[in-house]
């Protein structure tokens, strides 16, 4: 069953697609989901540029508009920002350029680069954002919910809603020609829900020829850019007592934009055959009880009032396709006549008594003296949980029984909530480790008076089995991932008591879901970008705490793990620890990629290497530059420690563990780097990792190696060994690599050789000499 609304829409667009008109503006039915209808657009206005960072479920829009430009279907200039902080940064100074900028996050990546949004508004530079909406964290949750876009409401952007992936697509392409215009010039949203209208594959109907979406959208005229020498001028002067004026004319062009939006909702309706408004309603005309949803849910409302109609309740349903400029008008016209209205939010505007859209349409009303509606607050679906047609009949019951006795009796509730057992606890699958356990007395470390380096004895790896694993069995990584054995393997060469901090990534969730975790030792989790300023916090506090007498001095060791391309968006705070000098270790499982969200590429991820935002094809060959070698990023810093490490030595590995663990505890901050196997997404058997990961150490390509207080040492020379391979040995092992093979990429080989050869030869050198 669907509702009439929307079999309405769909009719309208097999009309317009069946009506092939003069000027050319065939439509073509597809069945795609939102996130690839946003790339489609996008590609059809040839953006140019879109700085992005991945971030789930937002991610596969620039995977989807990646795959595109390497089958030459767009000229889009495809940016990975270090960050979303960064990629906000980009898409800002791309837009004073004059150019048409495009770029699309989630949640936490949001909140990440929220400082940046009110500087494109206040700015007055027009670009567009897909807004995939998500629950922020913490805890994690990936689903979606409305709790990142409330976020957004007091920057200053037009929002525009798009309850389906055929309104991603047409909203994508009004939007733009909203905020372009010269009464407006502020950036827009398109939001729509994450994992539902971002990955649900719906069928919707697009223009054939993308010259007529680009004649629609007009030639972006700005008034000053930042790249006219001739007319030189400031962008963001420091502004005291004229900000207020500022404030007033960006105020003033979020309500012209009213006029704007309904032309714009008119002349697309002429082209597609699609005709939008500022509200969706359905059987709203003589609703005496009705619903309002932000985005996918109301289909689901639609639903529960054709069940209620049957059986004679006068009841609709309400929606919005744009939330700025509010619609404050329409809203008081369309509930004139309603009794009871539900507000369901999918956030809540904590200790208010209700979400954002509750307080806001409690507060339109409120200026309507011939409005009496009683209104009442739901809130539902966070973090993704399904709102199921029964419960939406429930809140129509609610507001049935209200209308009935004149009075809210329960004016804001939960929906989908459950009261926990008192005294509840999670059944145990692996004890938790105690210091005694951790500490078996296997390893020790002891200073070689004569070179000042450290001496690791006992690291047998019989021996090295009676170290219980603090990584417990029963996580959730992928068959041969290198995460869980590298690290524990890493582990066994620490002596004691430990506390471990992972940032997000694929580490941090294989290990953790909720009631479960398979951490058998302290865990902490903060976001991506920001594990080893919380480390820093945790290893100086608790010295602090001993020092005050507040905590037994017990020689705790405190290892922060990054992975997954977080020394990427993360590097600016793992500097930050190293050059504070912190009594921690940081490893980075280095899998060279972003995995966690899909194999996008990092600054970790090597030249020509596939991922799934450096795709291989007729216009792009991989990943367009060399992998960062961070490393000796973080040897710069001149920490006491640095070392790398590799599964495929684990012995070597386990040593160099025992001596981070001595050098965090008498110096000060350690840093290794472990390469790590990802059978997913290198496209390889698990049952070769081994192999595979030899092979990057004998073609030179991930050298062993470690610098103690600035000298440096090669562990393992596959030179002296006769065990040196071309690096093509490596790269044709993993599928993301094989086209290395083919004859049309030779010229990107010799490139990736060279580079491997001069990173090698360089470290020869500084083996060779201590000055180095």
């Amino acid at each position: 069953m669907r509702p009439a609304a929307r079999e309405e829409i769909f009719k309208m667009s097999e009309q317009a697609a069946a009506n092939k008109s003069a000027a050319g503006n065939e439509q073509v039915k597809v069945v795609l989901n939102g996130n690839e209808l946003a790339a489609k657009a996008a590609s059809q206005i040839n953006y140019h540029v879109m700085g992005y960072f991945p971030i789930t479920p937002s991610t596969a829009v620039p995977e989807e508009l990646d795959a595109m430009k390497a089958a030459g279907e767009h000229d889009v200039h495809m940016i990975p920002g270090d960050g979303e902080h960064g990629a906000a940064g980009i898409c800002f100074g791309a837009s004073t350029t004059g150019a048409r900028v495009v770029n699309a996050t989630s949640a936490n990546g949001l909140l990440y680069s929220l400082e940046q949004l009110p500087v494109q508004s206040g700015s007055r530079f027009p670009m567009l954002l897909n807004l995939v909406n998500r629950a922020v964290s913490g805890p994690l949750n990936i689903r979606g919910d409305h709790s990142d876009l409330v976020y957004t409401l007091t920057t200053g952007w037009l929002t525009f809603m798009a309850k389906d992936p055929q309104m991603v697509y047409d909203m994508n392409i009004i939007a733009l020609k909203v905020a372009e215009h010269p009464d407006v010039r502020l950036p827009a949203i398109v939001s729509y829900d994450g994992f539902v209208t971002s990955h649900q594959k719906r069928r919707a109907y697009i223009f054939e020829n993308r010259q007529v979406v680009q004649d629609f959208v007009g030639e972006n005229k700005p008034m000053y850019i930042s790249v006219d020498p001739d007319n030189p001028i400031t962008i963001g002067p420091y502004m005291n007592d004229d900000l207020i004026n500022n404030r007033r004319q960006q105020a003033m062009a979020m309500v012209k934009a009213k006029d704007i939006i309904k032309q714009a909702f008119a002349d697309y309706a002429k082209i597609s055959g699609r005709k939008y408004d500022f509200l969706h309603t359905y059987k709203m005309e003589d609703a005496e009880a009705a619903i309002f949803f932000l985005n996918s849910s109301y289909d689901t409302a639609c639903e529960a009032v054709d069940i209620l109609r049957a059986q004679g309740k006068k009841v609709g349903a309400i929606n919005l396709a744009v939330l700025r400029p509010f619609p404050k008008e329409e809203i008081q016209a369309a509930l004139r006549n309603v009794k009871v209205l539900c507000v369901g939010d999918r956030q809540d505007t904590y200790g208010t008594g209700g979400g954002s859209m509750s307080l806001e349409i409690k507060a339109a009303l409120k200026d309507d003296p011939e409005n009496s509606t009683m209104i009442f607050s739901r809130i539902y679906g966070l973090g993704g949980l399904e709102i199921y047609i029964d419960e939406v009949v429930a809140m129509f019951e609610d507001a049935l029984k209200y209308m009935e006795t004149g009075k809210i009796e329960v004016p804001y509730d939960y929906v989908g909530a459950f009261e926990g057992e008192v005294g509840y606890q999670p059944a145990l699958a692996a004890k938790p480790l105690t210091v005694a356990e951790q500490t078996p007395g296997i390893i020790k470390v002891d200073v070689d008076t004569e070179t000042g380096k450290l001496k690791v004895t006992g690291a047998n790896a019989r021996k090295l089995t009676e170290m219980p694993k603090r990584l417990a069995p029963g996580h959730g990584a992928c068959p041969g991932c290198g995460i869980i054995p590298s690290i524990n393997n890493f582990l066994r060469g620490i002596e004691g008591p430990v506390v471990v901090l992972f940032h997000t990534g694929c580490g941090m969730i294989i290990g953790s879901g909720y009631p479960f975790s398979a951490h058998r030792v302290t865990y902490v989790h903060n976001l991506f970008q920001n594990g080893a300023a919380t480390m820093s916090g945790i290893v100086d506090a608790y010295h602090e705490r001993i020092r005050r007498g507040e905590l037994p001095d017990q020689p705790i060791t405190f290892i922060h793990v990054t992975g997954d391309g977080g020394n990427d968006i993360g590097m600016g705070p793992s500097i930050g620890a190293a050059l504070r000098g912190h009594n921690m270790i940081q490893i980075e499982y280095d899998n060279e990629g972003y995995m966690n969200t899909g194999n996008q590429l990092s600054f970790s991820t090597p030249m020509g290497h596939a991922t799934s935002t450096s795709h291989i094809g007729p216009a792009q060959a991989g990943k367009n530059a060399h992998h960062k070698d961070t490393a000796q990023i973080m040897a710069a810093c001149h920490i006491p420690y640095v070392f790398t490490g590799c599964e495929a030595q684990h012995v070597d590995l386990t040593k160099k563990a025992a001596k981070a663990q001595y050098y965090a505890r008498e110096h000060g901050f350690v840093y290794g780097k472990i390469f790590s196997f990802c059978p997913l997404n290198w496209k390889a058997k698990e049952q070769d990792a081994r192999k595979i990961m030899q092979a990057a150490i004998d073609s030179c390509f991930f050298p062993l190696y470690e610098i103690e207080k600035g000298i440096t040492t090669i562990t393992y020379d596959p030179e002296k060994k006769n065990s040196r391979v071309p690096l093509l040995d490596w790269l044709k092992l993993m599928g993301k690599t094989r086209h290395f093979t083919k004859d049309g990429y030779k010229e990107l080989l010799a490139k990736d050789e060279a580079e491997v050869e001069r990173r090698w030869q360089r470290l020869k050198a500084m083996h060779e000499s201590p000055l180095l």
